[in-house]
């Protein structure tokens, strides 16, 4: 059966494991997760990742974070905004503050796929992918 929305599948399944604090998460890989996987590094959200190959099959392998007791989530909140069936665009002029600038919002623009204050610096609009916070 093919899937109608793999970053939302991606987002669940990393907001699954995130409330059932588990390690690791695996997800398919695909251009557009390893670049938002890539930006929840650099953000912060999550430690590493790492892809497996699997014969012709790539995997995507997360490794989540949480503060040393493992009794607070890093990431307390995953949202997909822009979906198959309605598209959200956002201009350079308004694009969205996740919490007052507290979380980040996954932008896809022409530069490729970046965060909201990246497309502010750039003066780029784009789809708003999800946010995250």
């Amino acid at each position: 059966m093919t899937m109608s929305d793999p970053i939302a599948d991606m987002l669940t399944r990393i907001r699954n494991a995130n409330t059932a604090k588990h390690d690791t998460v695996d997800i398919p890989s695909s251009k557009m997760k390893l670049a938002i996987a890539d930006i929840l590094v650099k953000e912060g959200y999550v430690k590493k990742y790492d892809i497996i190959e699997e014969g012709s099959f790539r995997t995507i392998r997360i490794a989540l974070k949480y503060n040393a007791d493992k009794s607070e989530r890093i990431i307390s909140g995953l949202k997909r905004i822009s979906k198959p069936g309605l598209r959200v665009y956002a201009g350079k002029e308004d694009l969205p503050k996740v919490l007052g600038g507290l979380g980040t919002a996954i932008i896809s623009t022409n530069q490729g796929v970046i965060t909201d204050k990246q497309a502010r610096e750039l003066g780029v609009g784009g789809e708003v992918l999800a946010f995250i916070w």
